[in-house]
C-alpha cells in the first residue's frame, strides 16, 4: 500500500510518526496524522489551520483529559520516546484511516494515495475519534473542506 502513496504522503506519515515519538505517544493515532498532514503547505492551506495552532489545541485538549480525571498541571511534562529503533505501531484507528484512503483512491480512479486521500479520511472520522475532537477544537467545517476536496 504505501507504494502507492505520494511523496507528500510519505512525507506526512513521517512527520505523524515524529509528532507522536515527541509527544510521548506510544502509538500513532488519528490526532497524529492530522499534525502530520500540517507540516506540508497544502493540507495546511486547504484546512486553514496552522501547525503551530494545531499543537496548542491538542495540548488543551490533552490538559481536559488530564484534568476530567483529576490530574491539574499548568504546563504537564511530556516524556518523548526514542527516535530510533521501533517505528511507533498504528492506532486502531488510523488504521481505518490508511483502508479508507485507499477506498477514497479508488473511487476516485486513482493509482496513487494524495495527501487530498488522507484529509478526505480524517475528516470522515467519527465523533469520538480524537482527530475529530481536535478538528472541533480548531473550528475546521469539515463539511466544507471535504467538499473543497472532492472538486479538486
Amino acid at each position: 500500500m504505501f507504494e502507492q502513496f505520494t511523496q507528500d504522503t510519505r512525507r506526512i506519515v513521517g512527520y505523524a510518526m515524529e509528532e507522536a515519538r515527541s509527544l510521548g505517544d506510544k502509538r500513532m493515532g488519528t490526532e497524529h496524522l492530522l499534525l502530520g498532514a500540517l507540516h506540508e503547505r497544502g493540507p495546511a492551506e486547504v484546512l486553514g489551520v496552522s501547525l503551530d495552532d494545531a499543537r496548542k489545541a491538542a495540548a488543551r485538549l490533552d490538559a481536559s483529559a488530564l484534568e476530567a480525571i483529576g490530574f491539574k498541571s499548568k504546563d504537564p511534562v511530556r516524556v518523548a520516546m526514542p527516535t530510533r529503533g521501533r517505528k511507533p505501531p498504528f492506532s486502531s484507528g488510523a488504521k481505518e484511516v490508511m483502508a479508507s484512503m485507499v477506498k477514497s483512491a479508488v473511487e476516485q480512479k486513482s493509482r496513487k494515495i494524495t495527501a487530498s486521500s488522507l484529509l478526505i479520511s480524517l475528516l470522515g472520522r467519527e465523533e469520538l475519534d480524537p482527530v475529530s475532537a481536535l478538528l472541533k477544537e480548531l473550528k475546521v467545517d469539515r463539511q466544507a473542506v471535504r467538499e473543497r476536496l472532492l472538486s479538486q
